[in-house]
């Protein structure tokens, strides 16, 4: 298991021992886990955004850490929110980002999470010209969340 693996799923325990919510003492984790507090920074920017679903607070200084929050929304409202995150291009990672944090959540089923990360594949686009892929991606992906949306 890599490094940043390690330390997203110690990050997950906490998050789920207390709620939802985590104080992480960066220095602390880094010692526990043995690598350097910037691994750390790097695993809550790239796995605890906004768009996955979490709220990151930081507060500097001798006493300082770094507090994780993951929000609580109803499924439209997570659809909703990654509806109008995607904007006017999307790439595959983005979107099976996206997909697998509304699957994990429990805002879309089994059946469509299949059916999004088929929509999204870099496969089905291979047919339109490399700059178009993202737009139309984007269109596809926005117009499937939309009709799950309406569909309650």
């Amino acid at each position: 298991m890599r490094l940043s693996d390690m330390i997203e799923e110690m990050i997950q325990q906490m998050l789920a021992e207390a709620d939802g919510i985590a104080e992480i003492q960066r220095n602390e984790l880094a010692n526990k886990l043995g690598c350097v507090p910037s691994q750390i920074n790097y695993v809550i920017t790239s796995r605890f955004t906004p768009e996955q679903g979490y709220i990151v607070e930081s507060r500097r200084g001798g006493g300082g850490f770094i507090r994780i929050i993951r929000k609580v929304q109803s499924g439209n409202d997570m659809l909703t929110q990654v509806i109008n995150a995607i904007g006017d291009r999307l790439n595959e990672e983005t979107s099976r980002i996206y997909i697998s944090n509304l699957f994990n959540a429990g805002a879309i089923s089994e059946e469509a999470d299949k059916l999004l990360r088929a929509a999204s594949s870099a496969q089905v686009y291979r047919g339109i010209p490399q700059p178009l892929r993202d737009t139309v991606r984007a269109s596809v992906i926005k117009h499937m969340l939309i009709t799950l949306v309406d569909s309650d």
